[in-house]
């Protein structure tokens, strides 16, 4: 008798908890599915057996966001990405947004995921990434793990994609907080053209209203609080929050508001990285891992549920 077991383009999830808090990973991306406390979402769901949606919870690497054109030059060799952002003609978040993690530690509340970067057109570097989701109560840790495999320096930027809500409470009324002075302006393509200060539209040095507000913004010279972490806080009106966390080494926050996250009127993305867009031309944020260099970060979420 044959078993039909269903298919999940997402592929094995894996589940990870601490007393009432729940941590849902998929192996394709190494994404984030799933973060609930006492029962309540932090993070929006999607449909079983869905593909995963606007980048919902992946792992960027070895570049955040985009590179134009899918070119760039190393070492006065120019390079040439696939594009996998037809529309704008980029290659857009990385080369293992759709690549199968494997498995390199589970534990009750803990669980390991790696995948290589292999050279390949474009990226002719061999990386090692490992992506480390722990949880405790009302929290959960994401720690980065890079290592440069090959033979000569490597260009690396690392990011993620996270979603987050606050189950119950409409997204369009929480407010989002970013002590952040800056931000990237971006042409049609959603390239940056410069860094300047905030604006009227893009400041949340003072909470704003998510529904107000229509972002799909990078933002640089964020704020750290006394224990070194950037702070993104999301509130809702009574009194719910969720603070999303990075440590050193994540010098900025993507923020994305979108209407076409399946099943929400009004989804947002906080997305810590360590360069903006098109970094591998800038050079900005970019890290240069040499030889057996092995890169360490980790950013986080905590819930307060008052």
């Amino acid at each position: 008798m044959t078993t039909h077991i269903p298919y999940d383009p997402t592929g094995r999830r894996f589940t990870v908890e601490a007393g009432d808090t729940t941590v849902e990973v998929n192996q394709v991306g190494g994404a984030l599915r799933a973060f609930s406390v006492d029962g309540v979402d932090f993070v929006p769901r999607y449909r079983d057996h869905l593909p995963t949606p606007a980048g919902a919870g992946i792992v960027m690497a070895p570049w955040t966001n985009r590179v134009r054109d899918g070119v760039w030059v190393h070492e006065g060799t120019t390079q040439r990405l696939a594009i996998s952002e037809p529309k704008t003609g980029n290659a857009s978040h990385g080369l293992l947004r759709f690549t199968g993690y494997q498995p390199v530690a589970y534990a009750k509340d803990s669980v390991t995921l790696g995948a290589d970067v292999y050279p390949q057109t474009g990226y002719p570097f061999h990386l090692a990434t490992e992506v480390t989701y722990t949880v405790a109560e009302g929290s959960l840790t994401v720690a980065h793990r890079v290592i440069n495999l090959g033979a000569e320096h490597a260009p690396v930027a690392i990011g993620a994609h996270p979603y987050f809500c606050i189950g119950g409470a409409d997204t369009a009324g929480l407010t989002l907080h970013l002590d952040a002075a800056t931000r990237f302006t971006v042409d049609e393509r959603l390239l940056p053209v410069a860094e300047e200060p905030v604006d009227e539209a893009t400041d949340l040095r003072t909470p704003r209203r998510l529904g107000d507000l229509d972002l799909d913004t990078a933002y640089g010279t964020i704020s750290r609080d006394d224990d070194d972490l950037v702070r993104a806080t999301l509130t809702a009106p009574d009194g719910r929050s969720l603070a999303v966390w990075a440590g050193p080494g994540f010098d900025y926050v993507q923020v994305f508001t979108t209407d076409r996250f399946p099943g929400e009127r009004l989804a947002v993305a906080i997305e810590p990285m360590t360069a903006p867009a098109d970094a591998f031309n800038s050079g900005r944020g970019l890290r240069r891992l040499a030889p057996g260099e092995e890169w360490q970060l980790s950013w986080g979420t905590a819930a307060r549920t008052p």
